[in-house]
C-alpha cells in the first residue's frame, strides 16, 4: 500500500516537475505575456463601448432599430487606422520608445473622451454622442496601431500563437468588464455612472504599458515618411497572391461578425430578455467562452499548423451561426440560448486565435505597425460595409432567415482559404 501512495506521489511529481519545466508554460508565465494580456485589456475596454454596449444605451432609450443599425457606422475609424498607422511607425517619441511611447498618451486620451461620452444623452443628444463616439473609436483605434504593432515586434517566432492567444484573452476580460460588467452597472446606477466608471478601468491598460519592456532597437524605424507609407505597402504588394491574401482576411471573419451585429437587438427586443440576462448570460458566458476558446485554440495550433487552424475553426464558426437561427425559431429559451452562446463564442475565440497569429506572420517588424493597421483594416471593411445592412435584413425576412444568411456568408472565406493552402503553409510555423 505504502508502494502505491509512493508511487502515486512520484508520478504526481514527474507530472508537475513536467508542466513547470514546460517552455511553452514559461511562455504563457512570462513577463512579455503579461504586459501583452494588460495591453490586449487595454485594447479591448472601448470598443462594447461604441458598439454592443452602446447599442444597449440606445435600445433601452428607446431609440429605432434602424437609427440603431445606422450608429454601427462609429466604427469607421477603425477601418481608416492604416491612414495615420505610418506616423507612428516613422516618429519616436521623447519617452518610453518606439511603441509604448505612442501608448502611454493615447491612453490617457481615452480615459478622457470615454468620460465624454458619460455626459451625453442619446435621446436628448444623439448627434453629439455619435459625434463623441467617434472620437472614442479614433483613439481607439490608434492605441490598436500601436499595441498590435507591439506586440508582433516583441514576440518570437515561437512566442507568435501563444501571444496571439494571450492577447485575445486579455482583449475578452475587458470586453467582459466593458459588455456584461456594463449592463449590470447599468441596471443599477445608470448608463452615465457606467461610462464614467469604464473611464477609469483604463488604468489596467496603463499599467501594462508601463510594465512592458520596449521591443528590439535594432529593427529601426523608417527613415522619411514617405518611406513609412510606400515601403510597407511595397513589401507587402509585391508578396505571391498578395490581393488574394486580402479577400481572405476581408472574408474570413465576415459571417461571424454579420451575426453579432444587431445580437444585442435581437435579445433585447426580438426575445425579451433583459438586460441584466443579457449582461450576464449572453455578454458574460460569451465572453467567457471566448476566453477558453482563444487559449485553447492557441494550444491546438501548435499540433494543427495554421492552415489546418484556420480551416477547422473557420468551419466552427460557420456552423455556429445556425445555433442562433434555433434559438430565433425557439424564442426567449434559456438552455437553447446559453448552448447558442457557448458554441458561438468558443468558435469564434478559437478563429480569432488562428487569424491574429496569421496576420502577425505576415507583417514584417520594421513597419509592423502599418501593415497590422492596414491588414486589420481590411478585416474590419467587410463588416463595415455589411453591418449597417443588418436592420433591414432583419425588418425584411425576420431574425431566423437573417442568422442562415451570416451562415452563408462565411462561405466564400473557407473557398479563399482553400486556393491559399501553399502560401499559408509556406509561412515559417512553430
Amino acid at each position: 500500500m505504502k508502494g502505491g501512495i509512493t508511487g502515486s506521489t512520484s508520478g504526481g511529481r514527474l507530472v508537475q516537475r513536467h508542466l513547470t519545466d514546460s517552455p511553452y508554460l514559461k511562455i504563457f508565465t512570462s513577463r512579455k505575456m503579461m504586459t501583452i494580456v494588460l495591453m490586449g485589456f487595454g485594447s479591448g475596454l472601448p470598443l462594447p463601448l461604441v458598439l454592443g454596449t452602446l447599442q444597449a444605451w440606445l435600445t433601452t432609450s428607446g431609440i429605432d432599430i434602424r437609427t440603431i443599425g445606422v450608429f454601427s457606422l462609429v466604427r469607421f475609424p477603425y477601418l481608416l487606422k492604416f491612414v495615420w498607422s505610418p506616423l507612428m511607425d516613422r516618429f519616436v517619441p521623447p519617452w518610453l520608445g518606439r511603441r509604448r511611447g505612442w501608448i502611454l498618451p493615447v491612453q490617457f486620451l481615452l480615459i478622457i473622451s470615454i468620460s465624454a461620452m458619460a455626459l451625453a444623452s442619446p435621446a436628448k443628444m444623439p448627434l453629439a454622442l455619435a459625434v463623441i463616439a467617434i472620437v472614442v473609436a479614433f483613439v481607439s483605434a490608434s492605441q490598436d496601431i500601436v499595441v498590435d504593432a507591439y506586440r508582433t515586434d516583441i514576440v518570437d517566432d515561437n512566442e507568435r500563437k501563444p501571444g496571439a492567444a494571450v492577447s485575445i484573452f486579455g482583449y475578452r476580460i475587458a470586453m467582459l468588464v466593458s459588455g456584461p460588467l456594463a449592463f449590470i452597472a447599468a441596471d443599477r446606477m445608470g448608463w452615465q455612472n457606467t461610462y464614467f466608471c469604464m473611464a477609469i478601468f483604463m488604468i489596467v491598460g496603463i499599467s501594462g504599458t508601463l510594465l512592458g519592456r520596449e521591443p528590439d532597437a535594432q529593427v529601426s524605424p523608417p527613415k522619411t515618411l514617405e518611406q513609412a507609407v510606400y515601403k510597407p505597402l511595397k513589401d507587402f504588394f509585391t508578396r505571391k497572391h498578395a490581393l488574394v491574401l486580402i479577400l481572405f482576411i476581408i472574408l474570413y471573419k465576415l459571417g461571424d461578425a454579420y451575426a453579432t451585429a444587431l445580437s444585442t437587438a435581437f435579445l433585447l427586443r426580438g426575445l425579451h430578455f433583459t438586460l441584466t440576462e443579457v449582461g450576464t448570460l449572453y455578454k458574460a458566458i460569451g465572453i467567457i467562452a471566448t476566453i477558453v476558446g482563444a487559449l485553447f485554440g492557441g494550444a491546438l495550433m501548435v499540433r494543427l499548423g495554421l492552415y489546418r487552424s484556420l480551416m477547422f475553426f473557420g468551419i466552427l464558426q460557420m456552423v455556429s451561426n445556425l445555433s442562433f437561427m434555433v434559438l430565433a425559431w425557439t424564442g426567449k429559451n434559456y438552455s437553447v440560448m446559453i448552448t447558442a452562446v457557448l458554441f458561438e463564442n468558443v468558435a469564434g475565440g478559437m478563429g480569432s486565435a488562428a487569424f491574429v497569429a496569421f496576420v502577425m506572420a505576415l507583417c514584417n517588424r520594421s513597419y509592423s505597425a502599418t501593415q497590422y493597421a492596414l491588414l486589420s483594416s481590411f478585416a474590419a471593411w467587410g463588416v463595415f460595409a455589411i453591418s449597417p445592412s443588418a436592420g433591414f435584413v432583419v425588418q425584411a425576412v425576420g431574425w431566423p432567415i437573417f442568422f442562415l444568411i451570416t451562415t452563408l456568408a462565411a462561405l466564400p472565406g473557407l473557398v479563399i482559404l482553400r486556393l491559399l493552402r501553399e502560401d499559408i503553409r509556406a509561412i515559417r510555423e512553430v
